[in-house]
């Protein structure tokens, strides 16, 4: 991914959530913001009442599909197959953007060899779609504008993530859709910090910044800094963690803002790791099922309790400012990190947030002139460069990072785990707008409650025809995995074939399910799609 152009190494929205305002195209595809990101879902509704045209990709039934100009009801997984022929039919029709792909990309050959083999007979029948509505995506999105696409986890949670990111760019490029305000690519992040994290180098693969293993200059500057040596190679990703647990190559664990035991792929075998580790440290502000297994629980302060700043979805980097005490001993994770540090023997000390932050402001390019001074009212988007800089809403618009965008086409390749006679439904996942994630914290509201008590398995009318389910029923839903079980509901939001259910409830815990398999670079689960069978358990009288 670091030679991608579009800096989706860092997952950064290329545009703000202000430009919604002015797009005149959204192209929606593997997101529904209403549930996972319901203030740019809302920009996005207001944004149509004003006239601006929605092109929506999704297998399900969403409020945003059902206003679409345009509502591509694709097969699950088959994204790829669709990026390839949208780009082969702006190809065949002469609509990309020739200036643009002359003066700021490379390897056009290359993308315009792969998509000859994706021609709209053959996408037709890999996605499902028809050939009209295909030649009609192509259309509005290359017509001339400020089109933007948005995209979530439905692109990045499957073995095949990175090519659909790709993908998402080279289509974007191929119309010069990039680098001007309203459009670009704008992946949406699944929580309020992930940005942030991902910036300071909680990556397995990269230092703060983004800064690769193979620059030495740069380890030497860390090394002088933190007066420690680093080592020189790439960390275990998180999602592999488990099997290495197994072999005894990893007997400790150190777990923080994170619930694995829940929130993980095929939490079954990450529970048994969980038992299998020698020792477990756990820190959180709630005992969550994975701290109820450790050896030590340490309490953390909340994002009220706590100083700092936070770097949103369009790399906005913002102020947190503490608003009450923290409870019992619960402390912020940095007060905890550096008393730990020290009892080690590394003498880790800062007196501050701000001082942290200093340090990052030091250390990283993109912060380099952001200070809590100039973040005190309003926070600024990366990179900003020198104290005098006044952020970058858009990114690349005029040179990407690398210079030229560069195209990297990759073929279709079909889901992981498809359906067979023994498992013959398909099974994917989303958000409950009302809850977050796993319900650590909103599980905890009885008003919540209320609005959203219980998860459902939506099931498509011809298929609950087929099975006998009606209104109500409890179906036991198994993989290859492991089973849960869920009641139904009877809709025609989800497509035929495919049973939908929101993974917001530790009381249905539907990771027993998911598949494992992992993206080959950023090393992602398929959480999104896998094969089940659908039994039902109790009838409803």
């Amino acid at each position: 991914m670091a030679s991608l152009a579009l800096t989706f190494g860092s997952g950064a929205m290329t545009n703000s959530i202000a430009d919604t305002n002015i797009t005149d195209l959204f192209f929606m595809i593997g997101s529904n913001p209403d549930t996972s990101h319901p203030t740019i879902g809302l920009r996005i509704h207001q944004a149509v009442d004003r006239g601006a045209k929605l092109v929506v990709v999704d297998p399900r039934k969403t409020r945003l599909a059902e206003r679409a100009d345009l509502w591509l009801r694709i097969l699950p997984g088959t994204d790829v197959a669709l990026l390839n022929g949208l780009m082969h039919i702006i190809l065949e029709e002469e609509l990309w953007d020739k200036k643009f792909v002359e003066e700021r990309t490379e390897d056009f050959q290359t993308l315009t060899e792969m998509v000859k083999d994706y021609p709209p007979t053959k996408v037709a029948e890999l996605t499902g779609l028809p050939e009209d509505q295909l030649y009609q995506a192509a259309r509005l999105y290359a017509a001339d504008g400020r089109h933007a696409i948005y995209h979530g986890m439905g692109i990045t949670h499957y073995t095949t993530g990175t090519d659909r990111v790709k993908s998402i760019a080279n289509m974007a490029m191929l119309c010069g859709k990039v680098g001007v305000e309203g459009g670009g690519c704008n992946p949406l992040r699944g929580q309020n910090n992930v940005q942030g994290a991902c910036d300071m180098g909680a990556l397995f693969n990269t230092l703060p910044g983004y800064g690769g293993l193979d620059n030495d200059d740069l380890f030497d500057q860390y090394e002088k800094v933190w007066s420690v040596k680093l080592p020189r190679r790439p960390g275990k990703p998180a999602t592999e963690v488990w099997d290495h647990v197994f072999t005894g190559e990893i007997r400790g664990l150190y777990v923080f803002g994170e619930d694995p035991a829940v929130a993980d792929a095929n939490i079954g075998h990450v529970q048994e790791a969980l038992k299998e580790v020698d020792f477990l440290v756990v820190q959180d502000i709630f005992l969550t099922d994975t701290a109820k297994m450790a050896d030590v629980v340490l309490p953390a302060a909340c994002f009220a309790e706590k100083d700092g700043t936070f770097t949103c979805t369009e790399r906005r980097v913002q102020r947190v400012r503490k608003a009450v005490e923290a409870p019992g001993q619960a402390r912020p994770d940095w007060q905890i990190f550096c008393d730990l540090a020290r009892k080690m023997g590394y003498e880790m000390h800062y007196d501050s947030p701000e001082d942290i932050f200093n340090e990052i402001n030091q250390l990283l390019p993109q912060y380099a002139g952001i200070t809590y001074g100039r973040i005190d009212q309003e926070g600024l988007q990366w990179p900003v460069p020198d104290a005098n800089h006044p952020g970058t809403p858009t990114l690349h618009t005029e040179t990407f990072t690398r210079g030229l965008g560069l195209f990297i086409p990759e073929p279709y390749l079909p889901p992981r785990e498809p359906v067979d006679e023994e498992y013959p439904m398909l099974f994917t996942t989303g958000r409950e707008y009302a809850r977050y994630n796993f319900s650590s914290m909103t599980g905890k509201t009885s008003e919540i409650d209320v609005i959203a008590p219980e998860a459902l398995a939506e099931v498509n009318p011809a298929d609950a025809a087929r099975m006998g389910i009606r209104e109500g029923d409890v179906l036991n839903l198994t993989s290859r995995r492991g089973s849960i079980q869920i009641k139904a509901t009877i809709t025609e939001r989800s497509q035929l074939g495919t049973i939908f259910t929101v993974y917001n409830y530790l009381e249905t815990p539907v990771n027993y399910l998911t598949l494992d398999a992992l993206d080959r670079l950023s090393k992602t689960p398929e959480y999104k799609l896998c094969a089940i069978k659908v039994e039902i358990v109790e009838e409803k009288m």
